[in-house]
């Protein structure tokens, strides 16, 4: 696409804190996995105040709905673009949406200058990082190969954590270290390192591939910490993907989604802390696979009967935590079949 009539010759892209529902973007860009979850169904609620028959427009995979806010979202358009169910929504899933989404605004949007989008994939489960580099290398593939609105100057990424901001915030300071896509695809891959255009390159195409960790353990605000500082944190620096199953957020068989994760899986590590049934299940599973297993605890005494005999690594504090597992996986890592 030739880019016509436009004094800034790239377009920034940042991560911020925030309501994806008060960013006063020109349009506010969402999936539409066939449910609506999350964010995607907070708009649709508010959208239908307006719009009753909203919900018989949403799309279906591969097609997209551009509709108007009417005030209902700070930004006066919302694009929902149809994706498969989320329990099929991976990573390369992700980036083809990153580029889809810049792909249809310049049809059906040209004008945009300040697009709005959402992380995907943590919510459910999927590793952090690589779904966050997955959209990201799919927005900056439709902006390289001239495939976005022609007045296109910056792109929000919204986000509610904090914490996790900050962690988006440092892994886009590694993919884009000025901030910034040039238009200039040349000059674009000119400015960023031999990692970052490899990481670029492949993210989402080759996600699939990369051995991964799967984490067993209750999916509740109470433990936050507990997964993104003792245990993601371990299983990153180790060199794998850690992904873990919100069961309630999904539609369907999402036992059948954990299950794949598993016997595809590294290793698995469990938190036994809470003695939750599903992570038991998910622990007994594993072990029928044969999957190298990490049990963790707090206490030796929320342990039930049938793991009391089995290693278990216990922790008091979530640095503890962290320094333990990164100490177990190195002396793994060797024995593993990566």
């Amino acid at each position: 696409m030739e880019q016509n009539n436009r004094e800034q010759m790239y377009v920034v892209v940042s991560v911020e804190l925030g309501d994806a529902l008060n960013v006063p973007a020109d349009v506010l860009a969402l999936k539409y996995a066939q449910a609506a979850y999350g964010v995607d169904s907070a708009v649709i609620q508010r959208l239908a105040s307006f719009t009753p028959n909203i919900e018989e427009a949403l799309p279906i995979p591969g097609k997209f709905t551009l509709v108007k806010s009417d005030g209902q979202v700070a930004s006066p358009l919302v694009l929902f673009v149809g994706v498969v169910p989320l329990l099929q929504f991976g990573y390369q899933e992700i980036r083809v949406f990153g580029r889809d989404v810049l792909m249809t605004l310049a049809k059906d949007a040209p004008d945009t200058k300040h697009l709005c989008l959402t992380i995907h994939g943590p919510g459910y489960g999927l590793d952090e990082a690589e779904a966050f580099e997955a959209e990201v290398a799919g927005i900056v593939e439709a902006i390289t190969d001239g495939d976005f609105p022609q007045y296109l100057e910056r792109i929000t990424i919204i986000e509610q954590n904090s914490a996790r901001v900050g962690r988006l915030r440092r892994g886009l300071s590694r993919l884009l270290p000025q901030g910034r896509v040039d238009l200039n695809r040349a000059k674009h891959l000119g400015a960023i390192g031999s990692g970052a255009k490899e990481r670029l390159r492949s993210a989402g195409y080759n996600s699939k591939d990369k051995p991964h960790v799967f984490v067993a353990m209750p999916f509740l605000d109470e433990m936050s910490d507990t997964y993104d500082y003792g245990i993601q944190s371990a299983v990153h620096a180790a060199g794998f993907l850690c992904e873990r199953a919100d069961v309630s957020t999904f539609t369907g068989d999402a036992m059948e989604w954990v299950r794949r994760r598993i016997a595809s899986a590294t290793l698995v590590i469990a938190d036994l802390s809470t003695a939750n049934p599903n992570v038991y299940l998910e622990v007994g599973y594993a072990w029928g696979c044969g999957k190298p297993t990490i049990l963790l605890a707090r206490d030796i005494s929320e342990l039930k009967f049938d793991v009391k005999g089995q290693r278990c690594l216990l922790y008091k504090r979530i640095k503890h935590l962290e320094e333990l597992l990164k100490k177990e996986l190195e002396n793994l890592r060797p024995s593993l079949p990566i």
